[in-house]
Formats: C-alpha cells, structure tokens, sequence
C-alpha cells in the first residue's frame, strides 16, 4: 500500500491530505529508503546531480520581532548586535565573486535600518559590480511597494518562510504578528515576479503530523521556486529554550516528499540540518536537495547570527573552505555547479 501510494506520487507529484497522513503515519524503513530513492530520481530529471552554491551574507543580527524560537529575537538581551556596513556588505560579495560565486543571499533581521532607500542603494550598486550575479534577499516581512522597489533595484529571489501553515500554531510563536499577512506577503513577492523561497520548521512545540500535512498542501498549492526547511533547534535565551528540537530523519524525510511534490523546486540543505548532523546533508541531497549556502559574513559576526545553539561557522558551512565542499559533494557522487542556479522554470518579468 505505502510503495503504491509513493509511486502515485512519483507519477503525479501530488496525494491529497488523507493520502499524505497515511504515508506519513505509516513510513518504515524500507518505505522510506523507497520514498527516497524515487525523490531521488525526481532530481536527476529536473536538475541532474548538480548542487548550487549560494554566497550567504547575514548582514544584520537586529530584528523587531519576538519568535519565541529565534536567538536575535528582539528580547533577547544577550545578544552581541552588529550591523553591516554598504561597505562591508560590498567586501563580502567581493569576496564570494573571487571564490566564484554567481549568488549573493542577503538575509538578516528585520532591522529598520534597511529602509528602502538604502536597500535599493546597496542592490543597485551590487548589480552595477556583478551584473550576471542573482541577488536573494531574505529581510522579512516589507510592503508590496518595498517589495516591487527592490526587485526593480535588482533583487531576483526572496526567501520568507511560512514557518508553520497551522495558524494557531503560528500565532502561539509569533507575538503580535499576523499569519494573514505573512501568506499576503508570499503571494505578494510571487506576484512581482521574484523567485519565491517558502518553508517550515521541523519539530515546533505541539506539532503535529497533521500539520506537516498542511504545509505540504501550502506549498504544493503555492508553487514556489525554493523552499527552505529545517530542524527547530532550541536556543538558550528564548523562551523554547527547554524544549525537545527536530530531528534529521523526519527533516530528511520531508526533502524528499518536498522533491516529489515540486520536481522543479531549488531545495537547500540547510545549516540548521547540517548543525545537528554532520552526515545529514549528504543524505539530503540523496533525497532530492540541490543546493547549498555557505557563509561569507565576515568572520567575527558569524558567531553572532545565532539563531539557535550550536550554528555550525566553519568547515562545510564556510564559504571560503569551497574545496573542501567540493570534494565532500563530488565524494557523495553529486556535481558542485557555481553558476545562478536559477528554477528552471523561471524568468524575469
């Protein structure tokens, strides 16, 4: 029953919910290995085994916000803040253009700083530099005409994680926000023509296979171009400090439903997975993940991203060890590309 319910979705790339629930109630080991194989083959037709590179630049660790699972929450007071600079943002993509990266992701608190104007500014200035390079932002929520300005600066993706589609569970974690308006904003960025970045948590408090099942059906019925997903991993100063964290298996597993749900989509292997196993992001791209983010803030504000405990800054996270990912890549049997990596299905408007 569950290898005949996989291969329906192989072949349709969609279940509905009972279907969904049912898989995910029922997954063994041996369905599971199949649910990855066939994840699998899924990303060699759409993308072959290569995986992208992305340059990360965390360019400011203030945030307004209060997510009770994030570490530079705004209540946080143990949090080392620093902000970059237009200047330091610069050096950076300097940085990664030298070591050949063809994407700068620019993602940081939100940090009222970052006006539009200044924003824009930096975009324009980065486009005039490297003019081939695709430029993601990943800044928060913002108006629709903050959005339109900067992807008519040059923005190309913006990366918003719906964090849960289960709307109480949202607002039991997000003080004084409002789930409306962050769906709003999705559909707002897709609508500009960005390349739209959605995705969950693994392992929140009172989650529930259930509600997998509905940020799956979120995201199938949004389309968008990346989705990001990780394990939720506790951080000291939050109040979710005490609280069990996500686990690599059911992230992994996630991947691969994610592959066969949008064959096309550009799937990270994130930090976050690679933080709690050292293993896992091979597994990931076994299971239909295709790209990776390594980091190129500079060095002594990396530390001070924390969004959770042990944030892995070195090694395969660090984008000045790119040989060592290479070889790690091509040793797992995958192609390290460094190109846009755009979706294939996507183009500027």
């Amino acid at each position: 029953m569950l290898k005949k319910l996989i291969d329906k979705l192989y072949i349709n790339n969609n279940l509905n919910e009972a279907e969904l629930l049912f898989l995910l109630k029922n997954l063994d080991d041996d369905s599971r290995n199949y649910l990855i194989e066939k994840a699998y083959h899924t990303r060699l037709k759409s993308y072959g085994k290569t995986v992208f590179f992305r340059g990360l630049i965390e360019i400011s660790n203030i945030c307004s916000r209060n997510c009770f699972y994030c570490g530079i929450r705004a209540e946080n007071k143990n949090v080392q803040r620093y902000r970059l600079s237009k200047e330091e943002i610069l050096l950076s993509c300097e940085k990664g253009y030298q070591l050949g990266y063809k994407t700068f992701v620019l993602q940081g608190g939100e940090d009222a700083f970052f006006k539009d104007e200044v924003l824009v500014d930096i975009i324009k200035s980065i486009k005039i530099k490297y003019p081939e390079n695709a430029i993601t932002l990943s800044l928060g929520e913002r108006s629709y005409e903050s959005y339109k300005a900067l992807y008519e600066a040059g923005a190309d993706r913006y990366l918003l994680r719906h964090e849960t589609a289960n709307k109480a569970l949202y607002h039991s974690l997000h003080p004084n926000m409002n789930f409306e308006n962050r769906i709003q904003c999705l559909n707002n960025l897709k609508e500009i023509g960005y390349q739209i970045g959605a995705g969950f948590l693994i392992g929140l408090p009172n989650q529930t296979l259930n509600d997998f099942v509905q940020d799956l059906k979120f995201l199938k019925n949004l389309e968008p171009h990346m989705v990001g997903i990780g394990p939720f991993i506790p951080q000291k100063d939050t109040p979710l400090r005490y609280e069990k964290g996500g686990d690599a298996y059911t992230t992994i597993t996630m991947l691969a439903i994610i592959r066969l749900l949008l064959p096309d989509v550009l799937l990270p292997a994130t930090t976050a997975l690679g933080t709690i196993d050292p293993e896992s992001r091979n597994k990931a791209f076994k299971a239909g993940a295709n790209v990776i983010m390594p980091n190129l803030s500079p060095f002594e504000c990396r530390k001070k991203y924390a969004l959770y405990d042990g944030k892995v800054f070195t090694n395969g996270e660090a984008a000045e060890e790119k040989k060592k990912i290479d070889e790690n890549i091509r040793q797992a049997g995958f192609e390290p590309v460094m190109s846009r990596g755009d979706n294939i299905k996507w183009k500027r408007i």
